[in-house]
């Protein structure tokens, strides 16, 4: 699997991750924000991101 994963911060200054397949579709992203990265790191890792 060559997904991209991206922890960002979104406009609000909340943390969000996102999963890109290799074909440029996006294929997982958090529901949430989140106001600590390692809470958004924690749920990340709970869809599959090896961080």
């Amino acid at each position: 699997m060559d997904d991209k994963w991206e922890i960002y911060q979104d406009k609000a200054g909340e943390w969000r991750w996102r999963r890109t397949a290799s074909n440029g579709k996006i294929v997982g992203a958090s529901t949430e924000g989140y106001k600590n990265k390692s809470d958004c790191e924690k749920n990340a890792r709970r869809n599959g991101w090896k961080g």
